[in-house]
């Protein structure tokens, strides 16, 4: 993963969560060895978490399905599902501010936010990749993990939708980041449906583009 933060102390009802948002983050990188080195974890971390959890079912499926095909499969799909189009990016800032001058402040603001709670930020990849995101909000405080998975819920429904249209397993792991996100409020809800409706800003801005599976 991308960051490393300093330990920090959290409150005794947040473990599963974070237990969930962890393995959705290691699902959602490229399943290399990295990845399918750890997929006997996967499992014992799911079996020793109450199948009644939220995000659980549907975590189950995606290491279900991470197990049972071979990794050039695997690789070939993902590349498939992430890498072709950028309505299924997983740099979500790219659903809420598009190739705009609005997209790098937001960059920069969540780099400072990491560096804030105690995180070192791994130059080589964007701060909004959505496993960085989850990996800080599998161990930093309450408070912040709920904060920034809020932040970006709709970028996350709109993602779900994307790849359930599609019908790849990975529909599965967003769907159980989405249950162990916040609940949307009435604000979330109408940007994430002001967004499904007109897709994100268009305006370009004469720099090179992000990385967003162009």
């Amino acid at each position: 993963m991308k960051l490393r933060l300093a330990p920090k102390t959290r409150t005794p009802d947040q473990p599963a969560r974070a237990t969930l948002r962890g393995l959705a983050g290691w699902c959602l990188q490229y399943p290399d060895n990295a990845v399918l080195n750890k997929l006997e974890l996967f499992h014992a971390c799911l079996a020793q978490l109450d199948p009644a959890t939220p995000g659980h079912g549907e975590l189950s499926r995606t290491v279900r399905y991470l197990s049972d095909n071979d990794p050039l499969t695997l690789a070939a799909h993902y590349v498939e599902v992430f890498d072709r189009k950028p309505r299924r990016t997983l740099h979500l800032s790219w659903f809420t501010d598009g190739d705009t001058r609005r997209r790098g402040q937001t960059l920069a603001a969540l780099k400072a936010f990491y560096r804030d709670h105690g995180f070192t930020f791994a130059e080589n990849e964007l701060p909004d990749f959505l496993p960085v995101l989850l990996e800080f909000a599998a161990v930093a405080p309450p408070a912040a993990a709920e904060g920034l998975l809020a932040r970006f819920t709709p970028a996350l429904r709109i993602l779900h939708e994307q790849l359930g249209k599609l019908g790849t397993p990975y529909k599965d792991t967003v769907a159980a980041v989405l249950a162990v996100a916040p609940p949307p409020d009435d604000e979330t809800e109408r940007v994430a449906a002001a967004l499904a409706e007109s897709g994100p800003p268009a305006e370009l801005v004469g720099l090179e583009p992000f990385p967003t599976g162009r």
